[in-house]
């Protein structure tokens, strides 16, 4: 039913924040136009937490080793707050080029095995599918003739 999550990071500077994602994190990518880029990411997990509200809703990339990470960035002069260790895991919060901030861990809790999500079909293939399919209900049966 579910075959993976599509996460939306709103920024003010998006061409600079597409290029720390594609040239600084190394995150595979695909262009879907005009150099719209669509980011791949590894296996992913939701969690839920209480709130006195709906509608809150908080991104964090995992890493293996948040200190490496934290040189990494360095090294592109890209602003990380010192980690933290929170218990579930140690924090920090790289800001990216558009100004916006994004939390990056090194999880310290259990985590579940990952989904394998099937292959999506090019949307090109599902739509000639159902033309098949369409076509094969209106043309009738030929009825076998008797000798």
């Amino acid at each position: 039913m579910i075959t993976g999550g599509h996460s939306i990071i709103y920024s003010k500077g998006p061409e600079a924040d597409r290029a720390f994602l594609r040239d600084v994190l190394k995150l595979t990518n695909v262009d879907v136009g005009d150099g719209w880029l669509i980011f791949g990411l590894p296996p992913a997990e939701v969690a839920i937490h209480p709130s006195n509200e709906n509608n809150v809703h908080e991104f964090f990339l995992m890493c293996d080793d948040v200190q490496a990470f934290l040189v990494e960035t360095g090294r592109h002069h890209i602003a990380c707050d010192p980690a933290q260790d929170r218990g579930y895991g140690l924090v920090t919060q790289v800001t990216l080029p558009g100004g916006g901030k994004l939390g990056v861990y090194q999880p310290q809790h259990a985590r579940p095995k990952a989904m394998s999500a099937k292959p999506a079909k090019p949307a090109a293939k599902r739509a000639g599918e159902k033309r098949k399919k369409t076509a094969a209900r209106r043309t009738p049966k030929k009825k076998a003739r008797r000798r």
